[in-house]
């Protein structure tokens, strides 16, 4: 069978998983169970009655239950494939969190050279101030001759 038949089919049976499990289900196999019973009153044997029934309900039976493993089957399928995502999207984390603090680390880099970078200032700074006063004295000293 081709995959569209296959899927087709596995959502035909999913939804007479849902059907089943609903409350028009109950209603509606309740009117065939007091229907069948009733039967009796037109003359119908009970014996033919219950081995009819016996019989439509062990083949509702087997179908229900191949109809639940498909759909246990298909959630399976579909969890296999959450859980992928699951994994690829804790592996994207993992990444990222490498990447926070390799980028954590390069802004305690950017800080220290920073802070190096205004040490080396402050010194240029005292530095130019001396050669300033150097300066001023020997201007003084030499306008004072």
């Amino acid at each position: 069978m081709k995959k569209e038949s296959l899927e087709k089919l596995e959502n035909i049976a999913i939804a007479i998983t849902h059907g089943v499990g609903s409350v028009w289900s109950l209603i509606i196999h309740t009117i065939i169970f007091i229907t069948s019973f009733g039967l009796v009153f037109f003359g119908i044997k009970i014996e033919m009655v219950l081995l009819v029934l016996t019989t439509i309900l062990s083949l509702e039976a087997i179908y229900l239950s191949i109809f639940i493993q498909l759909s246990v089957n298909h959630q399976a399928k579909a969890l296999a494939g959450v859980e992928k995502d699951i994994d690829e999207i804790q592996e994207d984390v993992e990444d990222i969190a490498e990447d926070v603090e390799e980028i954590a680390e390069d802004v305690e880099d950017i800080q220290e050279a920073h802070e190096e970078i205004q040490e080396d200032i402050e010194e240029i700074q005292k530095d130019v101030e001396e050669i300033q006063e150097a300066h001023e004295d020997e201007n003084e000293t030499i306008s004072g001759k």
